[in-house]
């Protein structure tokens, strides 16, 4: 009888035993409040006056928002319950009470150094009134929530900046792990470093002016006509939004799409700076608008600011490019973009520590595999790589076919399994793949060691049945706990569940999720759930690692694939 199995891989990228650092940008000496000397000796400065798009705006605003506000004043508030986390539970009115109104009504300074609230778990902001029986937490700045919130409102200051200095198209300004950016259709124009004082002194005076942040439901039509300046917002707003209506905030003169919530006003940031700046493709489409992209990173005091600057030195210091550099370690050229040069001692290492997991390999049960660099694009169409994944790979013509470098080794190794029949005698097959692999990444997003084009990994692969995936991912989490330790590591585990777009029925991610969650449970370290950041074929383990500076980066991962062994109709003899 014949049985279908699972499939699940493990990697571990050898390239992160160099570290990864950050550095800043050099900032500009010019001391001219709010202006900066340019290439052809003009000063920067703030447009006067602003682009008529910013007067349009605030205009449609003022007369929605005031509609809005006589809807809210009409509603007849009831009475609710609104619980705190210790249990308390406090007395307000549907529509009038707010999350800082609670706040203050329990002391001033918890108000004051509340950032953001979460009403039933998500996040709401402070200002806006609650509208029924609910939970309430209030957060502070160590919430990695709050930081988030933190740094987005921040980024709507730089963007509103950016409108004033720049008179661009404003795109898109998230908060990222720490800090935010603003990206900016400039028209054929770029950004400098020498802008960064001009924009950082227009950002003091936002943030002197304590602008209060503002939510507003607004119908999608009202948007197509706020934004018709904006062809970036207009493809958003055409493309993105589905329902009826949709959120906007202001700051000042700034309008944006957005979800929100924010923080109160731009007082609440107390320290700011702009750090560094880049091209970058509309949605990271090579073949979109090239934009210009400036980052920023705020804190709530400036202590903090000073503390982050300071951790940018010492990060600096250890930037594993500068070492590769100085100690005749490794290389990057523009010929290869994305390709790294080992010298003699650099080579040494790599094979050293190569030679270390690969007897950790040994030692666990796996046997070497060595598969082709290049395939013909109906693997990747069967895998489903292709129809997810071809834009990130290097493919060419070859008589008339498509063929591919290959950017993972799953397929390979499903054909690999699937040569001979199989017997259930020989499950679990344990295979270890340390072959070059090549992703086409972004130019703009290479960095270092840690963002390359060609690579290599020990890739691991457990074709094996469904009662003995358990006792396979005990064995992984431990391979992984013994690795580490011995490197020096501190990690931290992530479930990462079903994306938006997925491969499959919905039973059978929650099947495989299920069983993720058991093991690392059993597994006994603690772990975080991480919605929708599976891999598209199936759910994962993400393990994060941290430097020396206490710096986090995505490592190794376990993922868990039972839609590779029903493509390849992968089967064992029962």
């Amino acid at each position: 009888m014949l049985k279908k199995l699972g499939l699940f891989r493990i990697a571990k990228q050898l390239n992160i035993s160099f570290s990864r650092t950050m550095s800043m940008a050099s900032k500009s000496k010019n001391k001219d409040k709010g202006a900066d000397s340019l290439k052809d000796g003009t000063v920067l400065k703030e447009l006067s006056p602003w682009p008529e798009y910013i007067n349009d705006r605030i205009k449609l605003w003022d007369r929605l928002k005031a509609e809005y506000d006589a809807d809210v004043a009409a509603k007849t508030p009831e009475s609710i319950n609104i619980t705190l986390p210790d249990g308390k539970v406090v007395e307000g009115q549907s529509w009038r009470t707010t999350p800082y109104k609670v706040a203050a009504g329990i002391s001033q300074g918890l108000a004051d150094a509340t950032i953001i609230a979460k009403v039933n778990g998500a996040v709401w902001d402070l200002d806006r009134p609650l509208e029924g029986h609910c939970s309430l937490a209030l957060l502070k700045f160590d919430d990695e929530d709050a930081q988030q919130v933190f740094w987005h409102s921040s980024a709507h200051m730089l963007g509103e900046a950016m409108e004033r200095v720049y008179g661009g198209c404003l795109c898109y300004g998230p908060p990222i792990e720490s800090g935010f950016y603003y990206d900016m259709f400039y028209d054929g124009k770029s950004v400098s470093s020498e802008d960064f004082s001009c924009l950082d002194s227009v950002v003091k005076g936002i943030m002197k002016e304590k602008q209060p942040f503002e939510r507003l439901e607004m119908r999608k039509e009202d948007l197509l006509e706020m934004f018709k300046y904006n062809p970036f917002k207009l493809r958003i707003l055409q493309e993105k939004v589905t329902t009826p209506t949709t959120t906007a905030y202001r700051c000042g003169p700034l309008i944006d799409l957005c979800r929100g919530p924010h923080v109160r006003h731009t007082g609440k940031v107390k320290a700011f700076v702009v750090t560094k700046n880049s091209s970058t493709y509309w949605e990271g489409k090579a073949e979109a608008e090239s934009l210009q992209r400036i980052y920023g990173i705020s804190f709530p005091d400036a202590k903090q600011l000073k503390e982050w600057q300071k951790f940018q030195e010492e990060a600096a210091k250890r930037d594993h490019r500068k070492i590769g550099r100085e100690q005749e370690l490794f290389f990057f050229h523009e010929l290869s973009p994305g390709s790294c040069f080992f010298l003699p001692r650099g080579a040494h290492i790599y094979n050293t520590v190569m030679n270390f997991i690969k007897a950790e390999y040994w030692e666990r049960g796996f046997q070497e595999v060595i598969t082709p660099n290049i395939y013909n694009s109906k693997l990747w169409e069967m895998s489903g790589h292709w129809q997810h994944y071809s834009e990130h790979m290097f493919s060419f013509e070859v008589e008339k076919e498509r063929f591919a470098l290959k950017p993972m080794n799953c397929p390979g190794h499903c054909l690999m399994f699937d040569h001979r029949p199989r017997s259930w005698r020989e499950l679990p097959i344990r295979m270890a793949d340390f072959g070059v692999l090549h992703r086409n990444e972004l130019s703009g997003a290479l960095s270092g060691l840690t963002r390359v084009r060609r690579f290599q990994q020990d890739d691991g692969h457990i074709f094996c049945t469904q009662d003995q995936i358990k006792e396979e991912i005990r064995g992984c989490l431990n391979f992984l706990k013994k690795v580490y330790a011995t490197f020096g590591y501190s990690f931290t585990l992530f479930l990462s569940t079903r994306p938006d777009k997925y491969l499959g029925e919905v039973h059978v991610w929650e099947d495989a999720e299920k069983q993720l969650e058991e093991s690392l449970d059993a597994f006994g370290w603690p772990w975080k759930l991480n919605p929708g950041d599976g891999a598209f074929y199936g759910p994962k383990i993400d393990i994060t690692i941290m430097d020396a500076l206490k710096r986090p980066h995505q490592c190794a991962t376990i993922q868990l694939d039972f839609q590779l062994p029903e493509r390849f109709n992968l089967q064992y003899d029962r």
